[in-house]
């Protein structure tokens, strides 16, 4: 038996989220059982910014769900994440999980190379925002093979299964879980990083452009009515490669010592702004 774990990022209880995760499983073989996480109900605590999960025994120290969530990663053989669109971004707590991402290094092999497929729920077309992006950072993020997702629009629960578009979503993600294919839409002609897939660009003038996921940059040109995108390899590379991930968890150990080299300059630097401004809430300064 394989398991496809279904993060949903939606409070709401049979909402579209719920029901395109539960679709999506029911496009699978037999043999696929399915597990669930309301990630809103979960308790994610923000991430304390004390790095202490990149040393030892490599697992945060805030006692909360964010480690119930990754032995569930851990434990899937595929998984899918859905959301809501809120006010053109995904639901909180897929970006507050993601913000805990230097934790993930401690399952790094566990995690590498998992397939898993996200889905955006917008209520109206156009309006999804920037949401698809945030899916596609988590999967990339939690060091997933990416292998799709889709926007969808509906805005009542169960809404976007009354034209069949939902469904057909559903079976074009289901299939790219078993087969590692995402059969192309409408859209399929749109401009992609050849690097790592993403579809959100920002564009810095003259033909210079960087993509959003990946953050690496490149140049566009047109030819006749198509936008061709020749985005190049960074000096930094974070998900492309098993080793870019390692290399990168070596750079972040790596601060350590350079902190320890500089810190009486850091200290100098920090305490001069110590006293500016006034904490509204009298414990917000204490850290």
């Amino acid at each position: 038996m394989k398991t496809l774990l279904g993060l949903i990022a939606s409070p709401r209880r049979l909402g579209n989220s719920e029901l395109i995760v539960k679709e999506i499983h029911r496009q699978l073989p037999d043999e696929w059982e399915l597990k669930l996480i309301r990630m809103p109900k979960m308790d994610i605590r923000p991430c304390i910014g004390c790095y202490q999960c990149l040393f030892g025994k490599m697992k945060c120290v805030q006692k909360d769900d964010t480690q119930v969530i990754l032995e569930a990663l851990v434990q899937s053989d595929a998984y899918v994440v859905a959301t809501p669109t809120y006010v053109f971004g995904s639901n909180a707590s897929l970006k507050r999980f993601l913000d805990r991402a230097l934790s993930f290094y401690g399952y790094m092999d566990d995690l590498w190379g998992k397939p898993a497929v996200g889905v955006v729920i917008a209520g109206f077309p156009g309006l999804e925002g920037y949401a698809k992006l945030t899916v596609d950072s988590f999967l990339k993020f939690t060091l997933a093979e990416h292998r799709g997702s889709e926007v969808i629009f509906g805005a009542l629960p169960g809404e976007i299964f009354l034209q069949g578009e939902g469904k057909k979503a559903a079976k074009r993600l289901a299939q790219a879980l078993i087969t590692g294919n995402h059969e192309p839409t409408d859209h399929s002609s749109a401009p992609v990083c050849q690097l790592c897939g993403g579809d959100t660009f920002r564009f810095l003038g003259r033909d210079r452009v960087k993509c959003m996921l990946c953050s690496s940059e490149g140049s566009y040109s047109l030819k006749g009515d198509r936008v061709h995108m020749k985005i190049e390899m960074p000096e930094h590379p974070l998900f492309f490669t098993y080793e870019d991930a390692k290399n990168h968890l070596l750079y972040l150990q790596g601060l350590k010592e350079k902190f320890l080299a500089q810190r009486k300059e850091i200290k100098e630097v920090v305490k001069d702004y110590k006293e500016d401004g006034t904490w509204i809430n009298p414990d917000a300064g204490d850290d």
